[in-house]
């Protein structure tokens, strides 16, 4: 079974085209389907009509399925997260305020989901878009002298979705999720430098002061939040959008809140995030 595939103009993000999702894949496609999701980070599949059960089949494609870690115990099916403003099957979605910031899910965490996948079921008339910021594509355009500064940072992550939204009120992080990641990491596949940072949840440079460390933050939260870095998804229910949780930020833009939106996401497990190492060549 064979695809074709059309990049998006800019720094992420691809359509693959030809795929019916109610349809297992063989092998060779799921390869090459990886294969270009590393590659773009971002792929897009328009038209699907697909059940919990073919969404979670397509998941594993690209790797082992991670629950949310929100609402434990809570969902009537584990592994997947309703992102609504509306119930169902009598459970209430999940629409944080915080997810208008650019964030990558679970960076505060020191096991970092790999990515996820969305299915649009409904759609609001106008907004609730998602933007896709190129985490590669913010490290290769950082100035090298900046460049050379960040890969030898760490960044604290810290967030609470049941309790914050952004900015986070300093009384509600005493209990948070935290986890210290390297500011430049290494693609756990390909090895490509990354800028992993995000407005939402990166606190603090570890070890410097705050002021500086916030200073330094503000620039980078600037530098990849440039338009040339972002695709801009503006949803169609049958929608599948498949992110690489490590090779991009996300945010949603506003919308409507009487109108309905509702779109299924499963999770791709991940791993710990490792510093990217500079070679004498790349120097």
């Amino acid at each position: 079974m064979s695809f074709e595939l059309a990049p998006f103009e800019g720094a992420v993000g691809a359509e693959v085209r030809g795929l019916d999702l109610r349809d297992p894949l063989p092998d060779e496609t799921a390869a090459a389907l990886r294969a270009a999701w590393h590659r773009h980070h971002v792929l897009l599949l328009r038209g699907q009509t697909i059940d919990v059960e073919q969404q979670r089949r397509f998941v594993r494609c690209f790797g082992e399925l991670q629950p949310p870690r929100s609402r434990p115990g809570e969902r009537a099916n584990p592994d997947v997260m309703y992102v609504a403003n509306v119930k169902i099957d009598g459970e209430m979605g999940d629409l944080p305020e915080g997810d208008m910031q650019f964030h990558a899910d679970q960076c505060y965490y020191e096991t970092v989901a790999g990515g996820a996948v969305l299915y649009a079921i409904e759609v609001p008339k106008s907004g609730g878009h998602t933007m896709f910021g190129s985490t590669a594509g913010a490290y290769k355009t950082l100035p090298p002298d900046l460049r050379r500064r960040v890969e030898g940072l760490d960044v604290e992550f810290v967030y609470d979705y049941r309790q914050s939204a952004y900015p986070r009120p300093t009384e509600t992080l005493k209990n948070a999720p935290r986890a210290i990641h390297p500011a430049v990491i290494a693609h756990p596949v390909t090895g490509e430098p990354l800028l992993f940072v995000n407005r939402l949840m990166a606190d603090r440079i570890v070890g410097m002061p705050r002021a500086e460390s916030d200073a330094l933050l503000q620039s980078l939260f600037e530098h990849m939040e440039r338009r040339e870095l972002v695709y801009e998804h503006v949803w169609r229910v049958g929608d599948v959008v498949v992110w690489d949780n490590l090779g991009t930020i996300h945010a949603r833009t506003d919308f409507d809140p009487a109108e309905r939106r509702l779109l299924r996401r499963m999770a791709i497990k991940g791993v710990r995030p490792v510093a990217y190492r500079r070679t004498v060549a790349a120097a």
